[in-house]
């Protein structure tokens, strides 16, 4: 398989490509919510950097079989080319399938969103809420990265967060252990 090559994407390009705790599990939820769910899921674009992509003659399209599962564990991150980041160069770069992301903040990868044990299975819908509400894992760890719009998402209602939480945990369970994010070039 041909490894994908950087797409380089500036900054004032990615809003358009976001048009995107404790093990408890959660309450079951009306199917009404499942629905409302994957609706915001599909509208807000998350499939856009957190489902790998095939590639075909229509150009990369979502890989039906790792529907949210982020970026693949036993994919090969290309290296970045020299000067592409910085004063002048792109402020943004992304590989050909949008599920590993580098930039100022370094790099960042895609999270498994499904409800393996290398996802969310251990997450709680609280968590999961206070994650978007507050851009940091649990609302108390390390911060969501570039790309990841969670100050868009965190204006929606608590009714909306938690329906997509419950539409995540209707997804297929997929075993894909993200790597952690790469701390800029230089960072100590």
């Amino acid at each position: 398989m041909r490894r994908p090559h950087l797409a380089l994407i500036t900054l004032a390009a990615l809003p358009a490509l976001w048009s995107c705790g404790k093990r408890a599990a959660a309450a079951p939820r009306a199917p009404d919510a499942v629905k409302r769910g994957a609706y915001l899921a599909a509208y807000g674009g998350c499939s856009d950097c957190h489902t790998p992509k095939v590639f075909t003659a229509q150009g990369p399209m979502p890989d039906t079989t790792r529907i949210l599962a982020g970026h693949p564990a036993d994919a090969k991150v290309p290296d970045v080319p020299a000067g592409l980041l910085g004063p002048t160069g792109w402020a943004a770069a992304s590989t050909a399938d949008f599920t590993t992301w580098v930039g100022p903040w370094g790099v960042s990868f895609a999270a498994n969103l499904t409800p393996d044990g290398t996802g969310l299975a251990s997450w709680s819908e609280d968590a999961f809420v206070a994650t978007m509400r507050t851009g940091k894992r649990f609302g108390v760890g390390r911060p969501l990265l570039p790309p990841m719009p969670w100050y868009s998402l965190a204006g929606l209602t608590d009714d909306d967060l938690k329906a997509i939480f419950a539409y995540l945990r209707t997804l297929k369970p997929v075993h894909n252990s993200v790597p952690g994010p790469i701390p800029p070039m230089g960072a100590k």
